[in-house]
């Protein structure tokens, strides 16, 4: 199965993180893995991380990894490949970069997070690593009782294209877990291959500000 064959006709993606109950008992970070979902609920794609577990126990949300992206038949569609980055605000050189892969070894795009101290940035760009995309999230702190949304913006900010929200799933599960959901939204006719790399950047918004680190911190961001 194609990537493009779920996604072509939808204007809406639902990505649903899976509770861990060893990470929430014991503290120690595991492989991420996500279900993503149409708006009718049923699933499209499973998404399962590939890292190793000294870099997840030592880098925390940093750490390097290949997100796999399988359809429902177990074939792998799609490969999110991240290298190790810095989290630090402050610190412009080593800002996280993620390479979207479709088929698994054909680059269609990337996500670049753009530096900037006190709003979230990042840029959607093609495989020729020019940006078509931008997406801002809220400035300075998130609000920890509610929806966070990020917005996908045309290439100069003039126009909003859709958005990546960040839903609000109640205290005790964001409290204790890291498992969190999220819901894509663009047009219906955008080109399947940036829908695509949306769905690598939704991957990317948590793990930059949402994921929970060893030690407490959440992502790159602290939540009020």
């Amino acid at each position: 199965m194609e990537l493009h064959q779920p996604v072509l006709l939808i204007d809406h993606i639902f990505v649903h993180q899976l509770f861990e109950f060893i990470e929430a008992l014991s503290g120690f970070e595991t492989k991420n893995k996500y279900e993503l979902k149409n708006i009718m609920g049923q699933r499209v794609y499973f998404a399962v991380e590939e890292s190793e577990c000294c870099n997840r126990l030592c880098c925390g949300a940093n750490r390097a990894f290949t997100m796999k992206i399988l359809d429902n038949l177990d074939q792998t569609v799609m490969h999110l490949v991240r290298p190790l980055g810095c989290q630090s605000c402050w610190c412009p050189c080593f800002h996280h970069r993620m390479e979207v892969q479709a088929p698994p070894g054909t680059t269609i795009g990337y996500v670049v997070q753009e530096w900037n101290p006190c709003i979230p940035n990042l840029s959607i760009q093609n495989e020729m690593s020019e940006t078509i995309l931008k997406i801002k999230g809220p400035c300075l702190q998130f609000r920890y009782c509610g929806d966070v949304s990020f917005k996908v913006l045309s290439k100069d900010e003039s126009t909003v294209v859709g958005k990546i929200s960040k839903k609000w799933t109640g205290l005790l599960r964001e409290f204790f877990t890291d498992a969190d959901n999220f819901g894509i939204q663009f047009p219906m006719d955008l080109d399947v291959k940036v829908k695509a790399v949306l769905i690598g950047a939704c991957i990317m918004v948590d793990f930059l500000y949402f994921e929970q680190n060893s030690g407490g911190s959440r992502g790159a961001w602290q939540m009020m």
